[in-house]
């Protein structure tokens, strides 16, 4: 593998855009055979990936189950589901069943995936005459902007609310909340229904309501949320996972529609980029990220890019809630810039938060500092290759980053090496595809109105 850019403090970077891509040119000149990897979530909505790999049985089968794993890993977190399907090679069919058994490798993600959907995880073979075929529910969600609105965004630290008219915003509020640190599901409950009435109070009335969240949703129910962390399992299934919709039903039997909050970034990116196909990517304490696809639609997929694989090597960092090596989240949150501190000669305090650690670091670039300067040019590397392989599985045009790993110089070095990296090495994706930070106040007003948007008043 040859790259036209290292990775400065880490050597042994193994970006999986270009191992897939010296994979599928190994397999053709062997011919190999055709692969199709089906992903089935609610609804019956199932997402396809087809690939190629080495024939059965001539001697390469552990690479194709080692590519195949990554390739299944990855589109099981993007697109969210609880079947797996293999069509094609029964080898790779066992390997792949065998690690995402409830006693597997993959026993996290059988684990989540099986919460999020409600439904025992499967692993499922078929001929490839009997390959899935797509089946997509991606709906035009948002930029909905008549009538008298409410857009809420529940974040760990504070709320906002925004009373929305016509599309404008009369009324916004941030307050501070602690919803992470409550077990007790009424504190949640009772912050979000106060804040919907303070923007409710400066409107003639509430035509609907938009709910914008960290967290997996599915018809306006709640599946997974970090708000929720302290929450038990028995209170969460009876006093949480339809909050969003009693709370709407003390408005009247107004529309509601709640999105993950990296789908309304990226709508609220491409509202004001009056463009579509956009990816929003969220570099903070985890990497959160959000589609808007070619039509302008908000798709149903899961999205969850930190346990998206972006580094092949198997020395790579572990994620310590999934167990799996080379995932985003130590790629492209505050535990990247953590992580590479050392190997940039930067010795950070263990008394700090991972918060005040990151803010160390953010404090030396702002001084010119050349160690912090490598960590975050390090991260631009890993940043280009990583949008080369988001762009296989999904149609992109404009990246926006943000988060607090991007803010500041730090932000511009990223943002300038990754723009570099995939110019070089891939021109083709150069071609239609650019990198944006936001301004962050924009950002956040049009986070308001992009969540007050989404849904449609009948």
């Amino acid at each position: 593998m040859k790259l036209k850019y290292s990775a400065e403090l880490d050597p042994q970077f193994s970006p999986m855009a270009v191992v897939y891509r010296d994979f599928l040119e190994e397999v053709k000149k062997t011919g190999g055979e055709k692969l199709v990897i089906g992903i089935e979530r609610n609804n019956g909505y199932v997402s396809t990936f087809a690939t190629t790999v080495f024939a059965e049985n001539s001697g390469r089968d552990q690479e194709n189950i080692e590519m195949t794993d990554r390739i299944v890993k990855s589109l099981l977190w993007f697109r969210g589901g609880y079947k797996i399907i293999i069509a094609g090679s029964k080898i790779i069919y066992e390997a792949i069943k065998k690690a995402y058994a409830k006693d597997g490798s993959r026993a996290f993600d059988n684990d989540f995936m099986s919460g999020v959907y409600e439904r025992d995880f499967e692993v499922e073979w078929k001929p490839i005459e009997e390959a899935p075929v797509d089946n997509e529910g991606a709906a035009p969600v948002g930029r909905h902007l008549d009538g008298c609105r409410i857009g809420f965004d529940a974040g760990g630290s504070d709320r906002k609310v925004s009373a929305v008219i016509d599309g404008e915003s009369v009324y916004s509020e941030e307050v501070v909340w602690f919803p992470k640190l409550n077990s007790d599901p009424q504190y949640q409950y009772d912050g979000i229904l106060s804040a919907m009435k303070s923007a409710a109070a400066h409107m003639p009335r509430v035509d609907a309501i938009g709910v914008s969240s960290a967290g997996v949703y599915i018809d306006n129910r709640i599946m997974v949320a970090s708000l929720f962390i302290k929450v038990s399992k028995e209170d969460f299934e009876k006093r949480v996972k339809n909050m969003y919709i009693d709370i709407a039903k003390e408005f009247g039997d107004v529309p509601l529609q709640v999105a993950n909050d990296g789908d309304v970034t990226a709508l609220a990116g491409a509202m004001s980029l009056n463009e579509n196909a956009v990816l929003g990517i969220a570099m903070g304490t985890s990497e959160a990220a959000g589609y808007v696809d070619k039509a302008g639609n908000i798709t149903g997929w899961l999205n969850e890019f930190a346990f998206v694989p972006v580094d092949f090597c198997k020395d790579a960092m572990v994620d310590e809630w999934s167990g799996d090596y080379g995932c985003g989240v130590k790629y492209f949150s505050q535990d990247a810039v953590i992580k590479l501190a050392p190997a940039a000669g930067i010795e950070l305090d263990e008394n700090l938060s991972p918060a005040e650690k990151l803010k160390a670091v953010q404090e030396l670039m702002e001084n010119g500092d050349a160690r912090a300067e490598a960590i975050y040019d390090t991260i631009g590397v890993y940043f280009g290759y990583a949008i080369a392989y988001y762009s296989i599985f999904y149609d992109v045009e404009h990246v926006l980053i943000m988060g607090r790993v991007t803010s500041g110089k730090g932000g511009e070095i990223i943002l300038d090496k990754a723009n570099k990296v995939i110019a070089e090495e891939f021109p083709e994706l150069s071609k239609k595809c650019e990198l944006h930070i936001p301004d962050e106040k924009s950002r956040r007003v049009g986070q308001s109105v992009a969540a007050a948007s989404l849904p449609e008043i009948k």
